[in-house]
């Protein structure tokens, strides 16, 4: 892992019983890069993904996220340093019904000591960031597929993350509205230093990232 990296897997596998889904993957990102990891459904980036951000443990091989080891660590342990390192972007948007879009956003705050005027002042920050200042007080099922994303996005960023993982992240919206939150995890690598590793079969989409590195049958291949 060089000074400038953020991430590195070594010789990463993961078996569930016979078969083995990633084989023998080394990978480099730096700290406020945006990698694109692209390949067709089955072939081993969303577990690769799990793998790479603590999620799940390799069958062998080794991740260091930030300076530290992390696939040795206790799932204690990586439940409080994914907290403070690490946002999550999912394709189903992940938000709780009940809540509305700053409570969403603000969600990760509340194991911290934090009045509730703070996290919510911090929540609707980030939503004016992602142009919802105007929806702080909508439930999920009053927004768009690209505001519930949005939401996601700035819940993602509340713990000022070193990267985000993403996985998938346009997968459930249009193609104008992928573009759009294209946009803004370019525009979050560039102006905010935040490295960012997104899974995608859409290539097209993919060609605004720094670096593509594509994937098949469980193994890197460009």
């Amino acid at each position: 892992m060089t000074k400038s990296s953020i991430l590195s897997g070594t010789e990463l596998s993961k078996k569930y019983g016979d078969l083995e889904v990633v084989k023998n993957v080394s990978l480099v990102i730096d700290a406020g890069e945006f990698v694109c990891l692209v390949g067709k459904s089955g072939c081993g980036k969303t577990t690769l993904l799990s793998i790479l951000s603590g999620l799940e443990k390799p069958t062998k091989g080794q991740v260091i996220l930030n300076g530290k080891e992390i696939d040795g660590a206790s799932e204690d342990e990586l439940a409080l340093f994914r907290r403070e390192n690490v946002g999550f972007i999912f394709q189903s948007f992940n938000l709780i019904p009940t809540l509305s879009a700053w409570e969403n956003v603000a969600l990760p705050l509340f194991p911290l000591k934090m009045t509730n005027e703070q996290r919510r002042k911090r929540a609707t920050e980030l939503l004016g960031k992602m142009e919802l200042g105007h929806r702080i007080e909508h439930l999920p099922s009053a927004l768009s597929g690209g505001e519930k994303q949005r939401v996601a996005i700035a819940r993602a960023l509340i713990n000022n993350p070193k990267i985000i993982f993403a996985d998938e992240p346009t997968g459930n919206l249009d193609s104008s509205t992928g573009e759009a939150i294209m946009d803004i995890l370019n525009k979050l690598h560039k102006d905010e230093g935040v490295a960012v590793l997104m899974v995608t079969h859409e290539a097209e989409l993919a060609k605004t990232a720094n670096r593509l590195i594509r994937m098949k049958d469980g193994e890197v291949v460009s």
